[in-house]
């Protein structure tokens, strides 16, 4: 029983949104890939690369973290994990969140890939599946079409990472506004 209860708990942790092992600082470097992607080629008909106040702010607050290293439950500038980062922007923009992605994955509207703008999020199972396990926020619709996204990876922290990348695409789930 005991053993059973520390398998699950483990599991729950190590799904959360990756291993919990500390990173080091990564320089960011944006993403250079044009290359489409068979599931996301849809280009967005309806951003007009404008957004609202709100929406920038998001997007320039998120930007503030690039480069932080990833920190297991973490949601200071000392260290991120995904939604401890989205918490963390939307707080600065008088914005409250839920803490764990799978609850941000209910909460405000869903939202077509092709209809999504930049401060709206992005979930993923990348621990296959169907269930959230990841988060991230929309930074930016590319002339292509292209999707970009801030997010505090395992690996290399808080980055730009593109829906065209074959691991996002493959992990990518659904799109929500709360916006």
């Amino acid at each position: 029983m005991k053993n059973s209860v520390l398998v699950i708990i483990f599991s729950i942790i190590l799904v959360s949104c990756g291993a919990s092992k500390p990173t080091k600082k990564y320089s960011y470097k944006k993403p250079t890939t044009t290359s489409k992607s068979a599931s996301l080629k849809k280009l967005n008909s309806n951003y007009t690369g404008s957004v609202s106040e709100t929406r920038k702010s998001i997007i320039n607050d998120a930007e503030n973290y690039l480069g932080t290293p990833y920190k297991y439950a973490g949601n200071t500038k000392a260290g991120f994990d995904c939604s401890g980062l989205v918490c963390k922007v939307f707080d600065e923009n008088d914005m409250k969140m839920p803490r764990r992605s799978e609850d941000q994955g209910k909460f405000g509207n869903s939202v077509n890939i092709s209809d999504a703008k930049p401060g709206d999020l992005l979930f993923f199972a990348t621990a296959g599946g169907s269930s959230v396990t990841h988060v991230g926020i929309v930074h930016d619709i590319l002339n292509n079409g292209e999707v970009t996204f801030i997010h505090a990876s395992t690996s290399k922290g808080v980055i730009i990472s593109s829906l065209n990348e074959a691991y996002w695409n493959k992990a990518f789930l659904f799109a929500r506004s709360v916006l």
